[in-house]
């Protein structure tokens, strides 16, 4: 271990000194935008129909409310501390922040301009119409203001504001409406506020058809709640004058921070964090495209340092909530379902320990279900030859199977041990739910380690068997969640090893309580060890081209920022090693500098599912090896998170990655878009070549590799 880490210091002091220049490397910010910008590609791309295309708007109106939740935030409180050290590319925290704001700019009037010029008539097409202010007749007008008497008068609570009355507080996420006003025979002008209780209400207000007299039968109509209220502003302001009513939105800091080293009670500690988070510092004001200069002055005096953070919209401002349409019974303009398949090994033995002693088990989601991991939890809540399960709950989401298997286990008189990670961003609220529920159950329930995020996923079950005490473990990529199983990618694995389940015991142990253990056998584990793993694995690639030409890297992750990483992968470039990576989102390398990386090419795949799954392999000359796990290259994944990376041990397996997975991703024709050296992606194109698809591939193909790998005998590497 010394010696790695001494020949990692002499490597990082070379590498950073040739290989430091600011112009090699792309802003983490910047690069995050163009994945977003794919996000939104796929909302004008006809092929996905059309509720799914909606669902893309909603997708890049939700990751753009985080961004700048977090990251935007976070550069905030750089500029209000006078941070001066500087990301590789040497942007400074202002010049981020100005550079966000003018390439966001055209990606938000392209989503506006993709809803009106292209949902809109397709919806109307398809029988579902939005109703604007302007478009509405008089008799849907008459009864849209009964509803909107009855049901959402009571509700609102219009706020004046002027010399007399202060400005109202604007909560996080909030939709309002911006009302300008005048006393009869007055000129002056008067303000109020209401805020859109699209809480309480749904955002598109159904218009049923004995109201709506439609179009033809079974036509939908809508209208924005907004709109509605806008429309009938004067039973809020009997005698006054409705000057304007404009809508605007204000983002703050959600970015809950907690001083561990000084809370007593972690869990005490991010409550009281959420609750902060909808009254952070302002870092974004989204305002009607036609706002009046003096409202805007107004806002900037109370919510606003900067001219960056102010941002038009020509449409309608919060898109995220359009996920509600995809509660539409509209199975013709959805995506067909499919059913996932079991992988056959499963099918025919119905002891699933039996089945993952006998050789280990991979499972593709959500090609393959993800149901044989909520098998292995109830099945090992009920055996009562289970004595033990050990697991960690990152993402959970709501009514999990998952828990439930775990309290059904103490129920059955199990030891249960459930480290639940209290920062999972979001999530808090759910988590701390599931924690008290465990605990209530009698379950050693742990919530993390001191100034670190756990975000291994990882299940432990110690069963006691004929032949001794046996240990099983899962590993994924992925939450134990049984949801977003079924629209993210992620590889799971199955394995009886026990060296892994040794190394698996050691890291519970390291998680639950104060053990220091790192002499893992397979596992490499952040912080620390992963960094340490990948580039050591690098440099065995770079001695192997030297010697023998043949070094070759494939990196299939979410995010490649790291620069240590980068600069080690620059070094291998350089050398000849063949080097290809498929980064989902953001890539803070360029590629295709001549010298520096013209042996690098970077893709990225943005489609239907989302491409969650990590996977690293390395020629190693001709004896490949190939680990999966939870991490990407990140400065927060290899410092700041408990992590894991597992090899993949069994060789059909792994010639399975090798052979079928990794290939088909790299060979999409369809979807991939291939990064350029300046930061932009260009599109990949068939050609004269056949398309293809990956996820579709893979959909139609689903299972193959396990149904191959029931041909392939069952050898186990010994490396």
């Amino acid at each position: 271990m010394d010696q790695l880490e001494d020949g990692l210091d002499r490597y990082q002091e070379r590498a950073c000194s040739l290989l430091s220049d600011p112009a090699l490397y792309i802003n983490r910010e910047l690069s995050w935008i163009r994945f977003n910008q794919h996000v939104l590609d796929e909302a004008k791309d006809p092929t996905h129909p059309l509720l799914e295309r909606i669902k893309f708007l909603a997708i890049f109106s939700n990751n753009l409310d985080e961004f700048f939740m977090i990251r935007v935030s976070g550069l905030h409180h750089q500029l209000a501390e006078g941070v001066l050290k500087f990301p590789p590319d040497g942007l400074t925290t202002m010049e981020q922040l100005e550079r966000i704001h003018k390439d966001l700019i055209p990606l938000l009037n392209e989503q506006t301009r993709i809803w009106f010029e292209d949902i809109i008539p397709e919806l109307r097409k398809a029988g579902i119409i939005i109703h604007t202010r302007t478009s509405l007749n008089e008799k849907k007008r008459k009864n849209l203001r009964k509803y909107f008497f009855r049901e959402i008068f009571p509700v609102l609570t219009p706020l004046a504001f002027d010399k007399s009355h202060p400005f109202p507080f604007i909560s996080n996420l909030a939709l309002n409406l911006a009302v300008i006003l005048r006393r009869p025979g007055s000129h002056d002008e008067l303000f109020a506020r209401i805020k859109i209780p699209n809480k309480q209400f749904p955002r598109l207000i159904e218009i049923t058809p004995d109201v709506a007299d439609p179009i033809s039968p079974g036509t939908q109509e809508f209208i924005f709640l907004e709109d509605l209220i806008a429309e009938n502003l004067d039973l809020l302001f009997p005698g006054m004058e409705i000057v304007a009513a404009y809508p605007f939105r204000v983002t703050r800091d959600a970015d809950i921070e907690i001083e561990e080293d000084e809370a007593d009670d972690l869990l005490s500690a991010v409550e009281q964090s959420i609750s902060k988070r909808w009254i952070g510092t302002p870092v974004r004001i989204e305002i009607a495209e036609d706002m009046i200069p003096a409202i805007i002055d107004m806002m900037g005096a109370k919510l606003a340092k900067y001219p960056h953070m102010f941002y038009r919209v020509k449409g309608p401002i919060g898109l995220a909530d359009l996920f509600s349409m995809m509660n539409l019974d509209r199975p013709d303009l959805k995506d067909i379902p499919y059913a996932p398949s079991v992988p056959e090994r499963l099918e025919k033995d119905p002891d699933i320990f039996h089945a993952i002693r006998q050789r280990d088990i991979i499972l593709f989601h959500p090609y393959e279900s993800f149901q044989p991991v909520i098998n292995f939890l109830q099945t090992a809540a009920h055996d009562p030859d289970v004595l033990a399960i050990k697991i960690t709950l990152y993402r959970t989401g709501t009514n999990s199977p998952i828990v439930q298997a775990l309290l059904d286990a103490r129920e059955h008189g199990k030891a249960v041990s459930v480290l639940v990670e209290l920062k999972a961003r979001f999530d808090e609220e759910n988590n701390i739910g599931w924690a008290r529920a465990l605990e209530r159950a009698g379950a050693h329930v742990v919530f993390g380690i001191m100034g670190l995020k756990v975000h291994a996923k990882l299940c432990l079950v110690v069963r006691k068997e004929k032949d001794g005490i046996v240990r099983y473990v899962h590993m994924s990529s992925g939450n134990y969640n049984a949801v977003t199983a079924k629209i993210y990618t992620d590889i799971g694995l199955f394995t009886a090893n026990e060296e892994i389940a040794s190394d698996v015991s050691h890291l519970f142990n390291v998680l639950t309580g104060y053990s220091q253990f790192t002499a893992y056998h397979h596992l490499l584990v952040s912080p620390g060890g992963i960094k340490k793993g990948i580039i050591s694995r690098i440099e065995n690639e770079i001695e192997r081209q030297k010697s023998h030409g043949d070094g070759r890297i494939i990196l299939k992750l979410n995010a490649l920022q790291d620069a240590d990483i980068i600069r080690a992968l620059y070094t291998a470039s350089q050398e000849g090693v063949h080097i290809q990576l498929q980064i989902r989102g953001i890539c803070c390398l360029r590629p295709g500098i001549e010298g520096i990386s013209d042996n690098i090419t970077v893709t990225t795949i943005v489609g239907r599912f989302l491409e969650h799954t990590r996977i690293y392999y390395f020629h190693n000359g001709g004896d490949p090896v190939v680990l999966m796990g939870s991490s990407d290259l990140m400065p927060r994944n290899l410092k700041r998170r408990i992590e894991i990376l597992y090899p993949i041990l069994d060789a059909g397996i792994r010639n399975e990655v090798i052979n079928t997975i990794l290939p088909v991703h790299l060979r999409d024709n369809v979807k991939t878009r291939i990064l350029q050296a300046d930061g932009s992606y260009v599109r990949k194109t068939p050609g004269d070549a056949k398309p293809l698809q990956a996820q579709t591939w893979l959909i139609e193909n689903r299972g193959i590799w396990n149904r191959n790998l029931m041909k392939k005998g069952s050898e186990i590497s010994d490396r």
